[in-house]
């Protein structure tokens, strides 16, 4: 189900949001646009939908930081694959981090990738693109997980609103008993999946169990308005 984007009036001492760049490609319509100045807050809108912005990034870090936490500590430099690279704040916040060791990033949307390497969110994920250690895949996220022979030790998804909001209608399929199945297995024994949601999910937490997760918890970080963020954690078996 694809949700409109409907908060598109100004908020309160706020000037109209300004698009910067306005793409068509594969998957439909993708937006950057601004809001304000000193500093600038930008948004990504997809087929009408708001995904996300740079106004906070506390859960976006919380996805990272929680699946890393949730390893073990003696874990030598694992690797994560986040998906997708959105405003940059969890590729950021792995880039920070020393006990990384591979950090891959899969990305559907060309014109993403290039905000970030050339445009305006450069100033978010610059220092964590040329870092070493990380990897840009310019792919679907779906189609990866199904179809990569690569193992990663976390999991760090976070491409719709949630699993019960999702973007674009093939992306039920990450969800799905099948969908999680595949991030089973792009696991290693006692990785870590992270999912990111714009609101708690009761339905979801039985799919990881039904799946075959353990450990399944889910962490919440209050948001200025509505229900909070969480992120959902389930650990794949040693």
């Amino acid at each position: 189900m694809t949700v409109p984007y409907l908060d598109s009036s100004p908020r309160s001492g706020d000037e109209p949001p300004v698009t910067v760049e306005r793409r068509e490609g594969p998957y439909g319509e993708v937006v950057l646009r601004r809001r304000g100045a000193d500093p600038a807050v930008y948004e990504i809108i997809a087929n009408g939908c708001f995904l996300m912005d740079t106004a906070d990034g506390r859960s976006e870090r919380l996805l990272v930081d929680a699946a890393l936490a949730a390893l073990p500590a003696a874990r030598p430099a694992p690797s994560v694959l986040i998906g997708g690279l959105g405003v940059g704040f969890s590729l950021a916040r792995a880039a920070a981090e020393p006990r990384w060791g591979r950090i891959a990033v899969v990305e559907r949307e060309q014109a993403v990738i290039d905000w970030h390497r050339t445009g305006p969110l450069s100033a978010i994920s610059g220092e964590a693109l040329a870092d070493p250690r990380t990897e840009i895949l310019h792919t679907d996220l779906v189609a990866h997980v199904h179809t990569a022979d690569a193992v990663y030790d976390a999991l760090c998804l976070d491409i719709d609103n949630g699993p019960d909001w999702t973007v674009t209608e093939g992306n039920d399929g990450l969800y799905s008993p099948a969908g999680l199945a595949a991030c089973r297995e792009r696991l290693t024994p006692g990785g870590v999946l992270a999912v990111w949601s714009a609101q708690p999910s009761a339905s979801f937490e039985e799919a990881l169990r039904n799946a075959g997760f353990a450990g399944v918890k889910t962490k919440e970080i209050s948001v200025a308005r509505g229900v909070p963020d969480v992120v959902h954690l389930a650990v794949r078996a040693a």
